[in-house]
């Protein structure tokens, strides 16, 4: 049951189906998969039916935006008023907000209908959805493999049909990556695009919210809902908030795209190789003006990455001492046995190991050498990419170097595990907006090409996107492990 955000939408506005039989629908898809995929951690039967009751009320009275009525998720690690929120951690393992993400609160504005809150690596640190402290999601094309992460939950979710799109947080490639390996389509907005407050910090500088969707149009539609500024969030930008559906154009006569040399000599598969230079091609009949370029600090993006965000995550995840909320040991003889056992019981192995890095990494003698230098880094990161603006409107590279890899395959070796985020990390580092879409089959598993733009150019990685999707049939297919048809298309 893979709808659109648009089909949806027009069945709703013809009174073929009521949002509360929409949502029952989608309601029994996830009683039917769930159990395979094990996507979600918290599901709110009565919240998403009374929230579909209200969307339905507003239909009949006219009002209707694009996501009135429509079922969604929501990534555990972004607030929601009254729901559990965990970050599939223990340590917030019982934790209920007292308040809405701003994301949240403008879709609830909106009369979307929440089912309930995706499962994650804990506290977004990891790309398979294995850091989990509650369980592994699977992935739906194959239940063997993993879905990608942080937002592996998001991702595998609507990849299954057991929701029409879903929210996801990205810090270096946590939407993208999985919208990869779940074959869907997942976009990063710009930093200071859509606001972070009720975001739970990992990596403040880099962390980002965005959509997970079934395709191109349906990104367009949620990323126009979620933006705007905030002046709750001290990085949220004044800048105009376009309608994004104005971009979605199908060809790309006058587009200039640069396709960086250093994204396709870092490990990649030479099947997703293959796959991308059929992509690049396709581009190019579309109209597209497009060049090899080179960004060659693109190599210190992973050393530059795994100082920034664990320094971030050291600092923002001290507010975790057992005191004031979440998981607290207090078995011990004085307070610092409590907070130190709080933190060992309450904390998974990755997100200790990227606390102590972080720390190392700040601590006196090491600060220059490691933080100040990191820092010079991502601004040698930032200038290559603003050069190459000069001259191209998008970038194109793999997403990812693989595509999906099995369950415990690389769950004991970080560095190996690491290496699935290389052709993120340095938009996130650069802070750019970019967006993930299947672009083949690689063992039977979905590709993606990632289309980087400039900062706020939205409009024209949606744009290039659309086009090449609107000529390729990729973004059609859906999992054979959950569905027994050998790909079931969207039509």
């Amino acid at each position: 049951m893979c709808l659109t955000i648009s089909q949806a939408r027009e069945a709703l506005r013809k009174r073929e189906i009521s949002s509360v039989e929409l949502t029952q629908r989608f309601l029994s898809r996830i009683e039917e998969v769930e159990g395979r995929v094990s996507a979600l951690v918290t599901k709110d039967v009565d919240l998403a039916l009374s929230m579909a009751s209200a969307a339905d009320e507003d239909i009949r009275e006219g009002n209707i935006s694009p996501v009135t009525g429509i079922p969604m998720m929501v990534k555990d690690v972004i607030l929601t008023k009254g729901t559990r929120t965990t970050c599939s951690s223990r340590m917030l393992s019982s934790f209920i907000p007292p308040y809405d993400a701003t994301v949240v609160e403008k879709l609830r504005e909106q009369r979307t209908v929440i089912l309930g809150k995706t499962n994650m690596d804990e506290f977004a640190m990891g790309s398979s959805t294995e850091n989990s402290a509650f369980f592994p999601t699977h992935n739906p094309w194959n239940l063997e493999c993993v879905p990608g992460g942080s937002s592996g939950g998001s991702a595998a979710a609507v990849a299954a049909g057991e929701t029409v799109y879903s929210l996801g947080s990205d810090t270096g490639g946590s939407i993208r990556q999985p919208a990869s390996f779940c074959g869907i389509v997942g976009l990063k907005p710009t930093y200071g695009r859509v606001s972070r407050y009720g975001l739970v910090a990992f990596a403040s500088s880099l962390d980002q919210i965005g959509p997970l969707t079934q395709d191109v149009a349906d990104s367009a539609v949620v990323l126009s809902a979620i933006s705007g500024y905030d002046p709750r969030d001290s990085t949220s930008v004044l800048y105009d908030v376009p309608d994004y559906t104005q971009f979605l154009i199908p060809d790309l006569r006058g587009m200039h795209i640069g396709v960086p040399q250093e994204y396709f000599a870092l490990g990649i598969d030479p099947e997703v190789q293959r796959t991308m230079q059929d992509a690049i091609w396709e581009m190019k009949k579309l109209g597209a003006d497009i060049s090899e370029t080179s960004l060659p600090h693109t190599k210190y993006a992973l050393s530059c990455y795994y100082i920034i965000a664990p320094s971030e995550a050291s600092a923002n995840l001290a507010r975790y001492d057992g005191v004031k909320y979440g998981f607290s040991y207090g078995e011990g003889k004085d307070i610092w046995e409590n907070m130190g056992k709080t933190r060992g019981l309450g904390f998974g192995p990755e997100v200790k190991r990227r606390i102590m890095l972080g720390t190392y990494a700040l601590s006196k003698g090491y600060y220059d050498a490691y933080y100040l230098k990191a820092q010079k880094v991502r601004t040698k990161i930032c200038q290559e990419f603003e050069e190459a603006f000069k001259k191209y409107d998008c970038l194109v590279t793999p997403t990812s170097p693989t595509a999906a890899f099995r369950l415990g395959e690389k769950v004991d070796d970080p560095m190996k595990m690491y290496l699935s985020d290389v052709c993120t990390l340095p938009v996130s580092i650069a802070g750019l907006p970019a967006i993930s879409l299947p672009c083949g089959l690689v063992h039977d598993l979905p590709v993606g090409m990632q289309i980087i733009g400039r900062p706020f150019g939205e409009g024209d990685i949606l744009h290039a996107a659309f086009a090449y999707e609107k000529a390729t049939k990729w973004h059609e297919l859906r999992p054979k492990d959950i569905d027994s048809d050998a790909w079931v298309t969207s039509n």
